[in-house]
């Protein structure tokens, strides 16, 4: 009897057990459903379980395939700090929520970084890249900015490059976001990219546009400098010579319309290297000279106070010597083992603190009060010849890399744009370029050679755009940028140097006096 009563009662607290049970899946299973999920059955439970172990399985083939092509010297996975960042689109998403295939659709100097058929270019041909960006013309101005500077000018040439490395890495690292593993996915390709998804949702295409006519008017002015210079050194060199001005700015233009067959940043970073070599020929040449002159030095006249009037003059010169933001995203993208970014800006941002540093002190020692605007004024007249020829060499040699990424830019934003596009693809199905492409090119060369000859007082229009464009490039979009992107993440001190830097580039390019009849004070 007892044992039929128990059973009794097991029988219905069993039942009670299941009832309740049900009732509850029920209840899961209709709060599910109303937020657009599905309650999975014991079956498929286990069947979701096995995908897990495929997903595993899979995943674990792909970083393996990945460790593969990187120990063969192949194409790396995005990575910003060596955290092993992947593909967004080659990585496996559980829940199909990851981010999206990167894929420019304004254009940008970068966006065809996925492509295959391009070669990679390594971390010392990057260096080159960054370094012929960042030693140009300008390193001629810096014993100038210690005259007006003093000892504060030398502080500044260190605090400049803290602060330019330090606004190109955060510049890349708007390029990347966690994916649900905590892995750094390469989500956006471009400057354009990341300006698009600052203005998202409510202008998604407004800031491409904006940072697209920046780069732009940066770039292709750039170009003609590069012209301009040319011709003025070469006519300044050779002043009893009957060719003028203009026709050494001609010759000069036939020598950079090979400019025009350029496929790739590996072909670039070959120009690049030997920019940095007639750099260091310079840099070996002036320092010589200044050390046979060294018991002269005016070791007194080095000022620990600065001169208000003419130190904005300093500031510019030192600040704007350090960018190269614009090409960063392109350089990154291209490289074989991103994460080598980090330590490529590092070590090539010392190098030229150092060289920049050393050069100015040693030049303003021996000259101190005398110093001239473009240190090569004070060179006797057989050693001034020499310089200027491999001024006008370091001009041309430069050339490449603003005029590679110009086209660049104008290609990806007219001519690749899918159905965006204003005028069809000017590369063919095998991916070559076609002839009208080709000719495009030639006439954007023969168009800075134009307005390098006819365009007046083309000196004063790039003093202004490009203190605009290069303050908005290098310091204000990518500190404004980087706090937009990844504010829940900064730190307090990553806060305060963003909007600290953020203030800097809005007084950098306030109008000051700047002298303007040396052919070479257009970059000062």
């Amino acid at each position: 009897m007892a044992t039929v009563i128990r059973s009794k009662i097991s029988n219905k607290l069993s039942n009670a057990a299941t009832t309740v049970t049900n009732k509850s899946q029920a209840k899961v299973s209709g709060m599910f459903a109303k937020l657009g999920f599905q309650a999975a059955t014991d079956e498929e439970g286990l069947g979701f379980a096995a995908c897990d172990d495929l997903d595993y399985d899979h995943r674990q083939g792909l970083q393996m395939d990945i460790l593969k092509n990187e120990g063969m010297g192949g194409e790396g996975g995005g990575d910003t700090g060596g955290e092993g960042a992947v593909e967004g689109d080659s990585h496996y998403q559980r829940d199909g929520t990851g981010p999206p295939p990167s894929a420019s659709k304004d254009g940008g100097f970068c966006s065809d970084l996925g492509g295959s058929d391009k070669p990679r270019i390594t971390a010392w041909e990057a260096g080159w890249n960054v370094t012929n960006a960042i030693q140009g013309m300008f390193v001629l101005g810096l014993p100038y900015a210690i005259l007006h500077g003093g000892y504060l000018g030398l502080f500044l040439i260190i605090f400049a490059a803290v602060v330019c490395c330090y606004t190109g890495k955060i510049l890349i690292a708007c390029l990347y976001e966690e994916n649900e593993d905590g892995q750094l996915v390469r989500v956006r390709d471009s400057y354009v990219d990341i300006a698009n998804a600052c203005c998202a949702p409510r202008f998604p295409s407004l800031g491409g546009h904006v940072v697209n006519v920046a780069q732009i008017i940066e770039l292709v002015m750039t170009c003609i400098l590069y012209v301009v210079v040319s011709g003025n050194l070469m006519y300044n060199s050779f002043p009893n010579l009957p060719v003028s001005q203009r026709s050494w700015a001609i010759i000069a233009t036939a020598a950079l319309l090979p400019c025009a067959f350029l496929k790739n940043l590996k072909a670039v970073s070959k120009f690049s290297l030997l920019c940095t070599i007639a750099h260091f020929i310079i840099n070996v040449l002036v320092i010589a000279y200044c050390l046979s002159r060294a018991r002269d030095w005016a070791w007194d006249k080095v000022k620990f106070y600065i001169d208000v009037k003419k130190f904005p003059i300093s500031i510019g010169i030192i600040v704007f010597s350090y960018t190269s933001q614009i090409f960063l995203p392109s350089l990154e993208g291209n490289m074989q083992k991103p994460s080598e970014f980090h330590c490529m800006m590092n070590w090539t941002h010392i190098a030229a603190c150092i060289l920049k540093g050393l050069f100015a002190l040693v030049a303003y020692l021996t000259w101190a009060d005398e110093t001239k605007e473009v240190i090569t004024d004070n060179l006797p007249s057989s050693i001034r010849a020499i310089v200027n020829i491999f001024l006008v060499s370091k001009a041309l040699l430069s050339y490449p890399l603003p005029f590679f990424a110009a086209v660049e830019v104008l290609e990806k934003s007219f001519f690749q744009e899918g159905g965006r596009a204003f005028f069809p693809d000017c590369y063919g199905g095998d991916g070559r370029l076609k002839s009208w492409g080709l000719s495009l090119r030639c006439a954007l060369v023969v168009f800075t050679m134009l307005m390098a000859i006819y365009v007046p007082h083309f000196a004063l229009l790039m003093g202004l755009t490009g203190s605009l464009t290069g303050a908005g490039l290098c310091f204000l979009l990518p500190s404004l940028f980087h706090l937009k992107l990844l504010w829940r993440k900064l730190l307090w001190h990553q806060v305060f140097f963003d909007v600290a830097i953020f203030v800097i580039g809005g007084i950098c390019p306030l109008p000051h006096q700047r002298p303007h009849h040396h052919p070479l004070n257009i970059f000062l």
